[in-house]
């Protein structure tokens, strides 16, 4: 097939990767502009980018698509068959998602109609899902409403964190977009119900700071959701730390203060929650530092058992 590919970050990276490999032509590939991360503010091209130029595919990176009339031009001259887009970041006009022969579809990393917006991994682990999965869909002009033409369902694993889960599913739906576009001919768009659907908003930043009264459950789920960003945190003596992985440390009898370090060993530092649980600590992170095991970090602060954090 003749494809133009919309994309932006890593987990868009193996479905152009597959649809190269497969032999479908890609036309062009639309990304998002250049712009300035991480701690120097460096100005940094998206990975989509990157991908592309390696296969030395043409690119354009138009700031509102919606608006850009010499970039619309553009793809409607080159006459695609399709147009895939995958966590692109932009909401398309209905001038491009209609005028291909198949439309334009898109690969969501969710069980629409459930976890339709922006962060459809994240919220699925805040929100103590047992399972998640891939959906290929038809765009509309509504999000994520479109009408459903594949889907796969897998399980999400205890520990893993959105960044992990994110990267499974990345490459769990390039293979299903693979089969979608050889089958695309004998499949019957399904309508979403959408009296189930559900919604995963983006996720801002104070969402990220843990409250030691809740369950250690809640407080399992928010680190594993909200990693790498934007990172849950705590407090310990004023100074914000960033809690990059730990694990349930399931507890009878146990007496003690949320937030209160119950013990420390090579291990990590096991913290007592709402539920008389415990949350340990195994991954911590000073601002400016870098990231280090919970143990180390403790002997650097000289933390003590009966501390709080928090």
């Amino acid at each position: 097939m003749n494809i133009v590919f919309f994309g932006t970050p890593e987990p868009a990276l193996p479905s152009l990767e597959k649809l190269i490999a497969a032999g479908h032509s890609i036309k062009l590939v639309v990304t998002q502009p250049d712009r300035p991360a991480g701690r120097g503010q460096k100005v940094k091209q998206p990975p989509v980018k990157t991908l592309a130029l390696r296969y030395q595919l043409p690119v354009i990176q138009p700031d509102k698509i919606r608006r850009d009339k010499q970039a619309l031009d553009l793809i409607s001259s080159l006459s695609p068959d399709i147009i895939v887009v995958v966590a692109f970041g932009q909401l398309l006009p209905a001038e491009l998602i209609y005028f291909p022969p198949f439309k334009a579809v898109n690969v969501h990393f969710s069980l629409l109609p459930k976890y339709r917006g922006a962060c459809p991994v994240a919220w699925a682990l805040l929100n103590g899902e047992e399972k998640t999965g891939v959906t290929i869909f038809q765009l509309n002009e509504k999000m994520d409403e479109g009408d459903i033409l594949s889907q796969i369902e897998v399980p999400i694993l205890p520990e893993e964190n959105a960044e992990e889960l994110e990267r499974r599913l990345a490459v769990l739906g390039a293979d299903l977009l693979l089969r979608t576009l050889d089958e695309i001919n004998q499949i019957t768009p399904r309508p979403q119900n959408h009296s189930l659907a559900t919604y995963a908003p983006k996720i801002e930043k104070d969402q990220g700071r843990l409250d030691w009264t809740s369950p250690a459950a809640r407080i399992d789920r928010q680190v594993r959701a909200l990693y790498p960003w934007p990172g849950a945190f705590t407090y310990c003596r004023g100074e914000l730390v960033k809690v990059h992985r730990g694990a349930l440390r399931p507890t009878s009898n146990l007496i003690a203060k949320p937030g209160e370090i119950i013990c420390i060993n090579h291990e990590g530092v096991d913290v007592a929650c709402g539920d008389h649980q415990v949350y340990r600590l195994q991954k911590l992170q000073r601002e400016n530092r870098r990231q280090m095991g919970a143990y180390e970090f403790s002997l650097g602060m000289r933390l003590k058992p009966g501390e709080l954090l928090g």
